[in-house]
């Protein structure tokens, strides 16, 4: 078995402890980007201009793109949240933290296979300080911070078709995404 076939393995018997629905390893050339994402972000997002997991900060979303092409593997998964009423954001909002920390975790397991170059985007605009340090300083925990996919530019819905992975998961459900983007080590 080749080397990618072997990460891939061992992290697919990894994830048999956490709730996620559905996940695929990507081809990140596969990844399609988008100003109007960023658009908004910037136009409709009250996170815009506030964090370091946000626009501006992450950079324009051809810097995001030359990030991202750096890296030679992904993965991508969802999990999920029923909620009474999917269009009380508040509600809503608050299943979320279950995500990050089942992202946290799943970014562990990458770990494990010491990557030569990881990045993880979730569905942060970052909750982790009551305010944050942007503009006037660096993040204050840049290891817990994901910054978020949308903010990337990343068009999320066409990479779920592209691997089959659903983008709406019933009325009053809450289908949270994470991306891993990783570059194994060199043997």
């Amino acid at each position: 078995m080749d080397k990618k076939l072997e990460i891939q393995s061992r992290i697919e018997s990894g994830l048999t402890g956490f709730p996620i629905c559905e996940y695929a390893f990507i081809d990140p050339a596969d990844l399609a980007f988008s100003d109007r994402v960023r658009w908004v972000c910037e136009h409709e997002c009250t996170r815009y201009n506030t964090s370091w997991a946000c626009p501006p900060a992450v950079g324009t979303v051809e810097e995001c793109r030359a990030r991202c092409a750096r890296f030679t593997d992904g993965f991508i998964f969802t999990t999920v949240s029923e909620v009474a009423d999917i269009e009380n954001l508040e509600e809503t909002l608050a299943t979320r933290m279950e995500h990050e920390e089942i992202t946290r975790q799943v970014r562990n397991l990458f770990l494990e296979e010491k990557p030569a170059e990881l990045l993880v985007l979730s569905t942060e605009s970052c909750a982790i300080c009551k305010k944050c340090a942007w503009p006037d300083a660096p993040c204050r925990h840049p290891e817990r911070m994901f910054p978020c996919v949308e903010s990337y530019g990343i068009i999320v819905s066409d990479i779920a078709e592209k691997y089959g992975i659903t983008f709406l998961n019933g009325q009053n459900v809450a289908t949270w995404f994470s991306l891993i983007l990783y570059r194994p080590a060199v043997s």
